[in-house]
């Protein structure tokens, strides 16, 4: 497995980390010993890099990742965060941003996940009601106590960046990012660079639609969250189908699969990007690990960047009551 360099932290992690949340309730129906045996062959394969939330099935998802990582946890980078608030039922309620739920937040996560420090703890989503001086300033007390290495923010626009990082060093933000959502190159990857944080791309094969294996809405089992999501209703999905042909184009040319060239696209678009692809099934972790060693030449990206213009994808990425979330 391929290294990279998280930010100025000198963390090395895996080119390709693995995104836990679907294996939580958000996508189908969870299988909690499948989702374990893909996280240890996640770590067979070099990958080191795990990424979670305690929004992701309220909490289990966390449980989930500390037990099937018993056993590894020194050569593991485990990331989570806190602050987007959910109900019983996993629905976003508010966000939680201020100063004295920090620790609260901190120490229900380190229980769950059965460790005594987290990796990388981030911010999931902005409060828009706390200065983030003021959330960042408790993170930092998490640092200095020890119960966090290194902090991030998900989902926060470059402005509420430059704050944060005058209080603490921001070692990465996690934003999503893909062939199908580019919305980063305009203003927050150009401030990731100038400050040297880390840019961690989830979705980055835009909710499976990348795969190509998604044609029909009618694909998507019952209680699969995409149902909500304006880019898979009808109308709109029939539209983005027609985006995949260069994809699968290449793909095609090279021997492999579209989501493969996907992630390659994405790692190609510099060495401070690291993807974190989700999934529960070992089949596609190794199908998406193996996307590292893939080499996009110079006509692969033009084609895929000229088939995928900016602002081309039909429909917003979230439903529209968070879309105010995004990049606050």
């Amino acid at each position: 497995m391929r290294l990279r360099l998280l930010g100025k932290s000198g963390l090395k992690v895996s080119a390709i980390g693995l995104g836990c949340s679907g294996m939580s309730k958000s996508y189908g129906i969870p299988d909690d010993q499948e989702s374990m045996t893909t996280i240890q062959r996640a770590i067979e394969l070099g990958v080191n890099l795990f990424d979670t939330s305690d929004a992701y099935g309220n909490g289990q998802n966390e449980e989930l990742v500390g037990r099937a990582i018993k056993g590894h946890r020194d050569s593991l980078i485990i990331c989570t965060k806190f602050g987007n608030i959910r109900d019983a039922k996993g629905q976003p309620t508010g966000i939680n941003g201020r100063p004295e739920y920090v620790p609260i937040a901190c120490e229900a996560s380190l229980k769950r996940l059965g460790v005594d420090v987290i990796d990388l703890y981030y911010l999931h989503r902005v409060d828009p009601n706390v200065p983030i001086e003021d959330t960042v300033g408790a993170m930092a007390k998490l640092a200095e106590q020890g119960k966090v290495r290194y902090i991030g923010l998900s989902e926060a626009g470059a402005q509420t960046l430059r704050r944060a990082q005058a209080v603490h060093p921001i070692t990465a933000l996690e934003t999503e990012y893909s062939l199908w959502t580019r919305d980063a190159e305009k203003e927050w990857l150009p401030t990731c660079r100038e400050l040297g944080i880390a840019y961690m791309a989830y979705a980055p094969l835009g909710r499976g639609f990348l795969s190509g294996k998604i044609r029909s809405a009618d694909s998507l089992i019952p209680g699969d969250r995409r149902h909500d999501h304006p880019r898979f209703q009808r109308e709109n999905l029939a539209r983005n189908l027609n985006l995949l042909k260069p994809l699968e184009e290449i793909a095609a040319a090279k021997g492999c699969t579209p989501a493969q060239i996907a992630l390659a696209w994405v790692l190609a678009q510099g060495e401070d990007i690291v993807p974190i692809p989700g999934t529960k099934r070992p089949r596609y972790l190794e199908e998406n690990v193996r996307a590292v060693e893939i080499k996009l030449e110079h006509a692969d990206l033009a084609k895929l960047n000229g088939g995928f213009v900016p602002g081309s994808t039909a429909g917003t990425r979230y439903p529209a009551r968070q879309m105010g979330n995004m990049g606050r």
